[in-house]
């Protein structure tokens, strides 16, 4: 069914903020509403068109009140948050993974006008570890690294998407795994992991990491927006890039440390509140993560425009990252935070 009038979650966000402002400039659409706690950025505001903003919290019943009063029949739900770029309030951010999530689909299950949903996933639902497959499939188990992490979220939020195509089968509902996501604007854990002078590895350990550009992400959700596109699809760049390689092309400088020092120097980054380490990302800077994507270009209908390798490479021409040089600074770093890692681990023994 052709959408006519959309609502959007998360557009206080990069992702959803630019999905706001590209569906607001397509006259196809009556309607296009954006929902956040916080508004879009400035720069959204200023193209998004005949897009409208409310200022909303899909954590409260009152969402019901918005989609119902503005007959929408299009929800795209791109709020989820899977990997923070910096240290954040966990109970506030599960909050809105997973209670807003359950309000927002229970004011879809409620309203006969809602015919199709857009959900914005990812592929850490998958998890990362030494018996993991080489690729995961859209049809692989769900086993998130960490039992209350950001990713366990995912799976949770998963589940009740499941739940509402039982309980409303007439709803069109697509659900997008995106692999991490990179590019010149994107605020990630990844994009401030590779902007570190110094970038902390384990040592023994060159996961394979496969990236998607964040124009490749918005692509896919303005095409299931606009079209009918019913499935779970896994949304990756292609091809894969090593993480020691990955260091070298940002110029940034490797530096191997035990598996066991790992969360303490995830702990020191987190509260220099520089990036934030969960247990997830820190297992698949370990073991990696690899995904199909057979069925997005077969079924789906779209071949991401930029491999992994090109996706990181923007990212690094975009941020402006430059060959750290100094030796005696970078020495002086890496000194720092083993000794604050080490220091760490013994204050909890």
């Amino acid at each position: 069914m052709p959408s006519n009038i959309v609502l959007v979650t998360g557009v206080g966000g990069e992702l959803g903020g630019r999905l706001l402002a590209r569906l607001g400039n397509n006259p196809e659409f009556e309607r296009v509403i954006g929902v956040d706690t916080t508004p879009p950025a400035k720069q959204v505001l200023q193209r998004m068109g005949h897009a409208e903003f409310v200022r909303a919290d899909i954590r409260n019943p009152l969402i019901a009140k918005v989609i119902s009063t503005a007959d929408v029949d299009t929800v795209v739900h791109a709020s989820t948050t899977a990997h923070p770029a910096g240290p954040g309030r966990r109970m506030a951010i599960k909050e809105v993974n997973v209670i807003g999530t359950m309000r927002l689909l229970a004011a879809c299950q409620r309203s006969p006008k809602v015919q199709k949903l857009v959900v914005k996933s990812t592929a850490a639902v998958y998890g990362a570890g030494a018996r993991s497959p080489a690729v995961f499939t859209e049809d692989s188990e769900l086993i998130p690294a960490s039992s209350s992490g950001y990713a366990k979220d995912a799976v949770e939020m998963e589940g009740y998407v499941r739940g509402l195509t039982r309980r409303r089968p007439d709803i069109t509902v697509t659900m997008a795994r995106f692999v991490n996501t990179i590019g010149p604007e994107v605020d990630t854990v990844l994009s401030r992991y590779f902007a570190l002078p110094v970038v902390p590895t384990v040592l023994g350990y060159d996961a394979r990491i496969q990236l998607l550009h964040s124009s490749d992400a918005l692509e896919v959700l303005e095409q299931a927006t606009l079209h009918d596109k019913p499935g779970v699809f896994n949304v990756g760049g292609d091809g894969v890039i090593a993480l020691a390689q990955a260091i070298r092309r940002a110029g940034r400088v490797e530096l191997p440390v035990p598996r066991g020092v790992v969360p303490s120097v995830a702990k020191v980054l987190r509260g220099a509140k520089v990036v934030d380490f969960s247990a997830d990302q820190v297992r698949l800077l370990n073991f990696g993560r690899v995904v199909d994507t057979t069925r997005l270009k077969e079924v789906f209908g779209y071949t991401p425009r930029w491999t992994t390798k090109e996706a990181f490479d923007d990212y690094v021409q975009g941020r402006g990252l430059r060959p750290v040089l100094d030796g005696d600074r970078l020495a002086g770093l890496a000194g720092k935070v083993l000794i604050a890692a080490a220091t760490g681990q013994a204050s909890t023994r």
